[in-house]
């Protein structure tokens, strides 16, 4: 079991043998990661279905509704670092608690009180923002249980809770449809308050939590320059995921016309594309290493976005939209597979730091589209500027492997 694979390692003791990934870590634990990460990230996006309708009532300019979908987007990269303080400090099972808390109650107001500004749209966004950075806080959750071989699998698996946008592409634009859109903000109090319960009874935070520290402490691993390669590499990958997660309702129903709801079916489609193989790409970077993972991954998603910007029909942007997703989503996978490889002691504020740069990443994506649109009349050079993004990465990732292969020593591959 995982406690007393910790407990070996902390008294120095021989290793075992390896033991199957269910047998290694805690499983419950596991699932309650995945149920929080899934449910935070459907209301984390959920401007983004919304926003044809809420565009429309408040009679938004495209760079408007570009910044009212990405604001979500920044201000869970900003938090994300706070919880990843608060996880290595008062635990990733309490941290949860009260990010959780927070978003229902913010929810709740916004649905009593009324959304009826851009202002309002935009403190509304940073609410959600808690929900976003629920990745600093789901991901060592479930980590912290499993030994070195498993960290690609178990970051997947409560990763894969990514999939939530899709629910909120499903369901939001039928329900804002139903009984509009601001009834929506407090139907989605109700699976929230549901999985709330579920996590605390489930939920167990792992042995081996680190001692706390200093918070200047915190920041020692920005003196290293492997911490930025990460937060630049996950900056491409999840920040093109979730930046095509909120922007898509907006592209499809601006470039094709389609209703709100055919435009989140489009969506979820594609995001659920990039959702599902999360954990095949932490799986995939465990067998072949996450540079190797990520070349690919990056030159992929590279060409499929650049196709984009060139689409004129529907079925063609769609299937490009399917790729870049199925890059990006094995991307995620395979960057988090590289992270506890090298700062496992600081896996917390790192997986803070990590995905506070795949925010940001998200943010310019959601935001630029706006800005491009407005400006030029077109999506194209938002998607052209993100495509020359992941050619770059592609280079980062040449400097760097040679040195990370000779000087990391986990025994997984790299």
């Amino acid at each position: 079991m995982a406690t007393a694979y910790w407990d070996r390692e902390q008294t120095g003791a021989a290793p075992a043998p390896a033991t199957s990934f269910w047998k290694a870590g805690h499983t419950p634990t596991l699932i309650a990661a995945f149920l929080y990460f899934d449910l935070a990230f459907m209301v984390w996006v959920l401007l983004g279905p919304l926003a044809p309708m809420i565009s429309k009532t408040l009679m938004l300019t495209p760079a408007e509704k570009g910044l009212m979908v990405a604001t979500p987007t920044l201000a869970g990269a900003l938090l994300r670092v706070v919880n990843g303080l608060l996880v290595d400090r008062i635990g990733p099972k309490r941290s949860g608690a009260i990010s959780q808390i927070i978003v229902i109650a913010g929810l709740f107001c916004a649905w009593a009180l009324g959304v009826d500004s851009f202002g309002g749209t935009l403190a509304l966004g940073v609410i959600l923002g808690f929900a976003g950075a629920s990745f600093a806080i789901a991901l060592p959750l479930a980590s912290r249980w499993y030994p070195a071989e498993h960290q690609g699998k178990a970051m997947g698996l409560a990763g894969m809770g990514n999939s939530g946008t899709v629910l909120a592409s499903l369901f939001a634009p039928v329900l804002a449809k139903m009984f509009g859109w601001n009834a929506v903000l407090g139907l989605a109090c109700i699976p929230l308050t549901i999985v709330f319960v579920a996590y605390m009874l489930m939920a167990k935070d792992a042995p081996n939590a680190p001692a706390p520290k200093k918070i200047v402490d915190y920041f020692t691993p920005l003196k290293q320059a492997d911490a930025w390669w990460l937060m630049a590499f996950y900056a491409v990958t999840f920040g093109g995921f979730v930046g095509l997660a909120a922007s898509l309702p907006i592209y499809f129903t601006d470039q094709f016309g389609l209703t709100p709801i055919v435009a989140g079916y489009c969506t979820a489609g594609c995001v659920f594309a990039g959702s599902l193989v999360r954990p095949l790409g932490g799986a995939l970077a465990d067998r072949i290493g996450g540079v190797k993972a990520l070349t690919i991954v990056y030159i992929v998603a590279a060409l499929a976005l650049a196709g984009v910007g060139y689409a004129t029909t529907l079925a063609g942007a769609l299937g490009l939209f399917v790729l870049a997703m199925l890059a990006l989503g094995t991307g995620n996978g395979s960057v988090f597979q590289l992270v506890p490889q090298r700062f496992q002691p600081e896996i917390g504020v790192m997986t803070g730091l990590v995905g506070m740069a795949g925010g940001i990443g998200g943010f310019y994506l959601a935001s630029s589209l706006g800005l491009a649109k407005q400006i030029t009349g077109s999506f194209a050079p938002g998607f052209l500027i993100f495509a020359g993004l992941a050619v770059l990465a592609v280079l980062g990732l040449t400097a760097v492997k040679a040195r990370w292969r000779a000087t990391w020593s986990t025994g997984a591959r790299i």
